[in-house]
């Protein structure tokens, strides 16, 4: 049996504990969290003062943190709310971003900044929900029309983005036929799992011994949310689809089935604090300590790409927003292009599965996912300004 040694892992778990202590203690650093986690990690990572390494241990947990940020993201979409004119504007404006996005692509290609300008539309193309519904709930808006919209929209780009770089760009290899029929497969036998779960849910006997058992040390509702979660991810890797989109329809199928949480309330804690609290910021921390900083430090052209790409994010996910200018008005609309134009976690994963397929250099990646830090910073806290500022922004 090989040695493992568990240093690297105490220390990133280390810096998972001081990051949102110090943000605590000094409330006046309004900044995310996860921005200050990956920022760490490229200080003290191989590009950094070069004091940790991503090992085994490092990189199993980082991995299940992957999976458990899109679980997450799942989980926060509600597909009762995605009908009508809200899912037709959403899904209209997600095909706007893929136009915008490629074009970009198109553009950067040209340059020799990316070797492939579909990937980079696809990672241009999602919206960080879970940051999103925060700032909205902290602005008091989550159940507004602005914050339903945004929210629906958000939800959408997260779930195309999912499936088309899955469908795509798939690490796993075969051809995008074959993975097609592989997906619908995968979609019947997600659907047919998903029934079941329903049917079972609504089954008094089993109900009430859910009830009976999920606040002792059982913990049996989220053991069973990680069965899904585990389960989905190895269905996934067997079809030869990314293994995030098993973990995205994993969370959206507990979402549907936990709608009413009136017997359960502390599910979805139960589910944050395992994910927040352990298993996401070592993920985070991770991309920093593998975010090849030094390739765009030591090339002032590369580092042009940063706010080159923040540009066409903005572009990409904002311009879409105006679609619903005429339901808003102006300033809930540029705050709901903000807001959308939010992104880093979907960048991450992106541009990891980008560097290990060889359609993405690491230093694209690093001046990527350095945009996404940037549009965390910058784009809710200035959505919250005119959100305020906002007269005719219906709540």
């Amino acid at each position: 049996m090989p040695e493992v040694h568990f240093a690297n892992l105490f220390f990133v778990t280390l810096i998972a504990l001081l990051a949102p202590l110090l943000l605590g203690l000094a409330p006046v650093l309004r900044v995310p969290a996860v921005v200050l986690e990956i920022v760490a990690g490229i200080v003290v990572g191989p590009y950094g003062l070069g004091l940790v390494e991503v090992d085994l241990p490092v990189q199993i947990v980082a991995l299940l943190g992957l999976g458990f940020q899109l679980f997450l993201a799942g989980l926060e979409i509600d597909v009762h709310r995605l009908r009508g004119q809200v899912l037709r504007l959403a899904v209209l404006g997600y095909v706007v971003t893929l136009v915008i996005g490629g074009l970009a692509g198109w553009g950067f290609s040209a340059a020799g900044w990316v070797h492939d300008p579909l990937l980079l539309a696809v990672t241009l193309s999602a919206t960080s929900l879970g940051l999103v519904v925060l700032v909205l709930k902290d602005a008091g808006r989550v159940e507004g029309e602005v914050g339903q919209s945004t929210i629906a929209t958000a939800s959408v780009a997260d779930f195309a983005a999912v499936l088309v770089l899955s469908l795509v760009f798939s690490t796993e290899g075969g051809g995008t036929g074959e993975r097609l029929v592989m997906l619908a497969l995968f979609a019947l036998l997600v659907a047919v799992t998903g029934m079941a779960v329903l049917t079972a849910g609504r089954s008094q006997w089993i109900g009430a011994t859910l009830f009976r058992l999920q606040d002792t040390t059982a913990q049996i509702r989220v053991r069973a949310a990680v069965v899904l979660l585990v389960a989905f991810v190895v269905l996934a890797e067997q079809f030869g689809l990314e293994t995030i989109l098993g973990a995205f329809l994993a969370g959206a199928i507990v979402g549907l089935v936990d709608r009413d949480s009136s017997t359960h309330p502390q599910f979805r804690v139960k589910l944050a604090a395992i994910g927040y609290g352990f298993l996401i910021p070592v993920f985070f921390i991770t991309s920093g300590l593998r975010l090849d900083l030094g390739g765009l430090l030591d090339d002032p052209a590369a580092l042009l790409r940063v706010p080159l790409f923040l540009l066409a994010l903005l572009a990409a996910r904002g311009v879409p927003a105006l679609l619903w200018v005429r339901r808003l008005g102006a300033r809930p609309t540029a705050a709901m292009a903000l807001l959308q134009a939010t992104s880093l976690p979907f960048i991450v994963a992106a541009t990891q599965i980008g560097v290990a397929t060889g359609l993405m250099s690491s230093v694209t990646s690093a001046a990527l996912v350095c945009a996404g830090l940037l549009s965390v910073l910058l784009f809710p806290a200035l959505a919250l300004v005119l959100l305020k500022r906002s007269d005719g922004g219906r709540q």
